[in-house]
This record gives C-alpha cells, sequence and structure tokens, in this order.
C-alpha cells in the first residue's frame, strides 16, 4: 500500500468536501435554499483537519523515506 497515494486521495476528497460546503455557504442569501450554518461550519472545520491530517502523513512518509535512504547508504 502506498501511503502517498493514499493521502493524495485523502487530500483531494477533502478538498472536494470543503468546495461542497462552500457552494452551499454561498447560497444563503437565495430565498430558495434552506442552508443550515451550523452543518456547514462543521463541515468546513471537518475537512480542514482532514487536510492537515493526509498533509502529516505525506510528511511522515517522506521522513521515513528518507531515513531509509540514510540506513541504506
Amino acid at each position: 500500500m502506498n501511503p502517498i497515494a493514499t493521502a493524495q486521495y485523502g487530500l483531494f476528497a477533502a478538498s472536494q468536501r470543503f468546495e461542497a460546503s462552500a457552494q452551499r455557504t454561498v447560497r444563503m442569501g437565495d430565498p430558495a435554499f434552506s442552508v443550515d450554518y451550523a452543518h456547514e461550519a462543521v463541515e468546513q472545520i471537518t475537512a480542514k483537519h482532514e487536510f492537515s491530517a493526509n498533509l502529516a502523513v505525506i510528511g511522515t512518509a517522506g521522513e521515513m523515506t528518507d531515513s531509509l535512504l540514510d540506513i541504506l547508504a
């Protein structure tokens, strides 16, 4: 299993989640749409944490690769 590829997909999913929430939030002035502000805030905060967690995975995988290359060298 490739942790970097998995984290890249996680970054993509988090950005899609944030984008969808932002699109719903933009509609809050339109009376035709009912927007739950609390739900959208939670969605955006969750997406932010998912993004950060996946970046940490990529950083850790990079550090592990560097350590492995140092051992082999």
